[in-house]
């Protein structure tokens, strides 16, 4: 794993995802550098990552400092070794239905949602958020399982009619409090991704949800808290991956079928 910069949010983010995978016994190494890092520098230590042999999965992890170009440094990412799933090709693989390393948080996201509604077969999903980490990939994934997928943006017109009509609701734009409990649908099952650091009254830092949490658990079926909702099921998504890629490369980039057991 890349950590670049000084963020506190990513610092925390790769120790959580660092000690799971300690727990599950995978070699982890992360490479810290400074904020004013250069591009060619990260570029550098990818180079480096993708040519070892032992190194099965690499992680750039997000917001990278300013002046730093993150498309030109995901699309440096060995797409076999691209656990995060945002390399091109894997977008790719995904718009097409094919196998391959698909973004963590959305595959977490889907995996919650599939345990509550196992087939989403006509359902109407919304999606708040068209990035390409969250509100894309979600989009694509919810299409393949045969959901009519609506994706809302800053650009939207009347965003809070067209998730009152949502049965699947998935917010990942990083705004405290968006969401509100008079925009769900009664029953709904509402995944809130958004995760924002906001200070608290009483001194320190928390972390908030794009959802009113206290109204919308009034009406929902079923809810993620922020934190401890999506959060650990992105992680476990993230071991996954990297069990995939070792996996495929040991049979030379196929992804065809179930890893080998």
């Amino acid at each position: 794993m890349i950590l670049a910069g000084d963020d506190p949010a990513s610092r925390i983010y790769v120790n959580g995802k660092a000690r799971l995978a300690h727990e599950l016994g995978f070699l982890v190494e992360v490479r810290t550098l400074p904020a004013d890092v250069t591009e060619e520098r990260i570029l550098a230590e990818v180079a480096d990552l993708n040519a070892r042999d032992g190194i099965d999965g690499i992680l750039v992890q997000l917001p990278l400092p300013d002046g730093v170009n993150a498309l030109r440094v995901m699309a440096a990412i060995d797409p076999g070794k691209d656990v995060d799933g945002l390399h091109a090709l894997n977008a790719g693989r995904l718009s097409q239905g094919a196998d391959g390393l698909i973004p963590c948080t959305p595959l977490g996201c889907l995996r919650i949602i599939k345990s509550v509604v196992p087939d989403l077969t006509g359902s109407h999903a919304v999606v708040i958020g068209s990035s390409n980490i969250v509100g894309k990939p979600m989009a694509a994934l919810l299409l393949e399982e045969r959901a009519t997928v609506t994706t809302t943006h800053i650009h939207t017109r009347d965003t809070q009619f067209i998730c009152r009509g949502a049965d699947i609701l998935v917010s990942g734009v990083g705004k405290p409090g968006i969401v509100r409990g008079d925009w769900i649908k009664p029953r709904a099952v509402v995944i809130d991704v958004g995760t924002t650091r906001v200070a608290k009254p009483d001194g320190g830092y928390g972390v908030v949800g794009d959802v009113v949490y206290s109204e919308a658990v009034e009406v929902a079926g079923a809810i993620t808290p922020v934190p401890g909702g999506v959060g650990p099921k992105t992680s476990a998504c993230l071991m996954e991956n990297t069990f995939k890629a070792a996996h495929a490369r040991l049979r030379v980039g196929s992804w065809i079928g179930p890893p080998p057991m």
